[in-house]
């Protein structure tokens, strides 16, 4: 399916973020399929993506993705959304606390807060920046999808940060770059190898 001219929604399962999270999915019981689990919709305000639980979708804002990048971390972003939700049973609807910790782990993990997108948003900093960027858009993403005020959006955020920031699963690392994402993923099928052998 295409976005746009550009844009291929068939290449983000060549996107080494992707890929380790689909073969973490799988790994979990939850396969994902391209036709049954992600749909280009058009959607209000500028949301790029979403993950619905209940239908175990994920939802790309094909008016609102202009590059091929972007779309490639959205699904990034929205495929933890989904692995959170295979392996830890989220309540995403009565507990603002899983949705945080989601939040955070899918600001963290996903390529959101990279120096690089940082600097193309204008905003950047030196120490401690990630982790200001992650705690920020978490809040931002917990806002933008239930009617809760602000202040209880950052009470959850900070409540669950530490844990959630340094849950670093499927990844077992903070892929920073395409490159980390490459080697996260090696290390990943490579996991089941050196346990057999123990």
């Amino acid at each position: 399916k295409l976005l746009s001219r550009e844009i291929d929604c068939s290449n983000v399962f060549l996107d080494p973020y992707a890929r380790l999270l689909l073969e973490a999915l799988k790994q979990s019981g939850c396969t994902v399929f391209n036709d049954r689990h992600f749909s280009c919709e058009n959607c209000d305000g500028c949301v790029s993506g979403g993950f619905d639980a209940a239908t175990s979708q994920i939802v790309l804002c094909q008016n609102n993705i202009r590059q091929q990048s972007h779309m490639n971390r959205v699904v990034t972003h929205e495929l933890i959304h989904a692995f959170d939700h295979c392996r830890a049973h989220v309540d995403w609807f009565k507990n603002v606390k899983h949705l945080a910790c989601s939040e955070i782990r899918a600001a963290n993990l996903s390529g959101d807060c990279t120096l690089m997108n940082e600097i193309a948003r204008f905003k950047f900093g030196l120490k401690g920046h990630h982790q200001t960027c992650v705690r920020d858009r978490a809040i931002r993403s917990i806002l933008a999808v239930r009617k809760v005020s602000k202040e209880t959006a950052e009470k959850a955020v900070d409540e669950v940060f530490d844990a959630c920031f340094n849950d670093l699963e499927p990844f077992g690392r903070i892929p920073h770059s395409k490159a980390d994402a490459k080697r996260a993923y090696r290390d990943f099928q490579n996991r089941d190898r050196y346990t057999a052998n123990l």
